[in-house]
C-alpha cells in the first residue's frame, strides 16, 4: 500500500474514491504510481485523485488564502482537529496551535497531511509571528468590547484567534488582538462550540475576500 494512502486515510463503511487507473497511465510526475496501480481511496477532491501528497500540498500552496487560524491549546482542546479540517476546506494559509504541542488529530480526518500546522509555546510567540508577517490579529470571543462579526468586515491579511472550549480567549490573546469579534447568538447557551465558531468566522472571511469562482 502506498504511504500516500496509509491505513489512517481509509474510511469506515463503503470505500470512497476510485479504483486502479484504467488505460495508459499518465506521465505527469504529480501522479503516484502506486495509487495509479491500486486505486485512490483518500479523502481528497476529485481534482487531486492519484496525485502524490507533496503535489497536492504544492498545488494547495498556490491556492491558499491570506488568512491564518490560531487556536489556544492550554487544556487539550478536542476541537483542534475540527479546526484543522475546516481550515483545510477553506484553504487557510496555515493553522497555529498555541500552548500544548500535542493535540487529538482524529477530528482532522487526515487533512493535517495537507495543511500547514505550526506550534507556538506562548501567545506572545504567535503575536510576534503576526507582527513579523504584517498580519492583523483578530480575536474571536463573546466578551464585552467585541463587535458582531455579522457587521464587521475582516481584514484581508489576518490571523483568526480562537480560545479553548469553555474559557475562551486568554487575557493575553484579547489584549494582543487588533480586533475582537463575536458571533450573534439567539438561544439559551452562552457560547457555541469552538470548532463551530471557527468555521463561521473562516466562512465570513471567505465571503468577504475569496474569489468564489476558484472554489471546487
Amino acid at each position: 500500500m502506498s504511504e500516500e494512502q496509509g491505513p489512517t486515510e481509509w474510511v469506515f463503511g463503503e470505500p470512497i474514491g476510485v479504483g486502479p487507473w484504467v488505460g495508459e497511465p499518465p506521465r505527469d510526475p504529480r501522479y503516484d504510481p502506486v495509487l495509479l496501480a491500486e486505486g485512490d481511496r483518500r479523502n481528497v477532491v476529485d481534482a487531486y485523485r492519484y496525485w502524490r501528497r507533496e503535489a497536492v500540498v504544492a498545488d494547495l500552496d498556490r491556492r491558499r488564502h491570506d488568512f491564518h487560524v490560531a487556536i489556544e491549546n492550554f487544556g487539550h482542546d478536542h476541537n483542534i482537529g475540527t479546526v484543522v479540517r475546516t481550515a483545510n476546506a477553506f484553504a487557510a494559509r496555515a493553522v497555529h496551535i498555541v500552548g500544548r504541542r500535542r493535540w487529538n488529530r482524529r477530528g482532522a480526518m487526515v487533512t493535517d497531511r495537507y495543511q500547514h500546522v505550526h506550534h507556538h509555546p506562548e501567545v506572545a510567540d504567535l503575536l510576534a509571528f503576526a507582527a513579523a508577517q504584517d498580519l492583523a490579529v483578530v480575536g474571536v470571543d463573546n466578551t464585552p468590547g467585541s463587535t458582531p462579526i455579522e457587521r464587521t468586515p475582516l481584514p484581508p491579511r489576518c490571523v483568526l484567534v480562537f480560545g479553548a472550549e469553555g474559557p475562551g480567549l486568554t487575557e493575553e490573546a484579547r489584549a494582543g488582538a487588533d480586533l475582537l469579534v463575536s458571533i450573534a447568538q439567539f438561544g439559551s447557551t452562552r457560547s457555541i462550540n469552538a470548532g463551530v465558531a471557527a468555521g463561521i468566522v473562516m466562512h465570513s472571511w471567505v465571503r468577504d475576500h475569496a474569489d468564489l469562482d476558484t472554489a471546487w
